[in-house]
């Protein structure tokens, strides 16, 4: 996959909400499932998008949720907005994750040449920070769909726009 056309996908989703990440059923790649909106002044419809990061052989997923912020947020309630949403913490509940600050290609990783080398393909890193985790992926090729939208799984209580 040319890099530039790769971090060009990658900018799309800056500042989106990612709603699902992780391995597909049969484990060989990573997804992100991200909801796409627009100013409404464009008349440009929300969608959901699956970016598919094929041949994933490294997925590094970490949180960016301060110690003192976990600390507050422990309590259950806090995973179902209708009852985490009064509480002090970090609401697991919204069920969304701010793409912000963003996806970034990492030119030169010595971790993707190493895959290639061995595997004979070409592998791309590639660093993805929300506001709740920091992902990083290791994978060969990135497919992008756009999902229907009873796939977008459970409700997203999204800031009012």
């Amino acid at each position: 996959m040319d890099p530039v056309k790769l971090q060009q996908a990658l900018d799309e989703i800056f500042d989106q909400a990612l709603l699902q990440h992780g391995f597909v059923d049969y484990m060989r790649d990573y997804q992100l499932v991200i909801h796409a909106t627009a100013d409404p002044g464009t008349g440009i419809a929300p969608t959901t998008l699956r970016y598919l990061f094929r041949h994933c052989v490294q997925a590094n997923c970490a949180t960016t949720v301060p110690a003192g912020t976990w600390r507050e947020s422990l309590d259950d309630r806090l995973i179902t907005y209708e009852t985490g949403a009064d509480l002090d913490g970090y609401v697991w509940g919204v069920n969304w994750q701010v793409l912000y600050p963003g996806a970034t290609l990492i030119a030169d990783s010595p971790t993707a040449r190493g895959w290639a080398a061995a595997i004979g393909i070409d592998f791309h890193e590639v660093r993805i920070q929300t506001n709740a985790h920091d992902l990083t992926l290791i994978f060969s090729d990135l497919q992008i769909e756009e999902l229907p939208h009873e796939s977008q799984g459970p409700d997203h209580k999204f800031p009012i726009q």
